[in-house]
């Protein structure tokens, strides 16, 4: 259940459907925290231009604009939080398991994109760790499910989402957590 204030799944998923982005829900948010963890700066920009995503939202309003805003800030505050308080937005627990497991593939998906689009000289200097990790999320993004058990698939996926949590904060903390060195000056 998403916190009281917080921009949650269903809001994201009504905002795509109201501009025909083309994409999900889950993989937008996907591509928002691949970009943030990518080092991509939102700054100057639109989520949707960042995202390469403003060619079908003309008629995105000021509402629209500023749930996105709202979106990016709250994704930053979270894949950020020293208190590990981040979560990949997805469906609700009460929906079906197999649009669960569909909408981490989507948000899979999108983080891969959104890292690279940020397209920042760090990722050539990955740690092995963040090399594993960004090759496993490829392999999650790649995924279709067979289902069997219920409660098996429910622990698993309960798995793969807490292991796609952890791989988000930590390539954000690799590749774009604000360096205390840095004097914020561009050259």
């Amino acid at each position: 259940m998403t916190a009281p204030g917080l921009v949650g799944h269903d809001d994201i998923d009504a905002l795509v459907r109201r501009l025909r982005l083309g994409t999900e829900a889950s993989e937008l948010h996907g591509s928002l925290c691949g970009y943030l963890a990518g080092g991509g700066s939102l700054r100057g920009s639109s989520v949707l231009a960042a995202l390469q995503l403003d060619g079908e939202a003309t008629d995105a309003n000021a509402d629209d604009l500023a749930l996105l805003a709202r979106l990016a800030r709250q994704s930053e505050t979270e894949l950020a939080d020293p208190e590990l308080g981040f979560e990949p937005l997805l469906p609700e627990d009460d929906r079906p398991l197999e649009q669960r497991a569909e909408a981490m593939v989507d948000w899979c998906r999108g983080f891969l994109g959104g890292f690279g689009l940020a397209g920042t000289a760090a990722h050539a200097q990955l740690s092995d760790e963040a090399q594993e990790v960004l090759r496993d999320l490829g392999t999650i993004a790649a995924s279709s499910f067979d289902f069997g058990s219920e409660d098996e698939d429910e622990d698993a996926l309960i798995e793969v989402q807490e292991f796609v949590r952890v791989a988000a904060m930590l390539l954000y903390t690799e590749c774009a957590a604000p360096d205390p060195s840095a004097s914020g000056t561009v050259h």
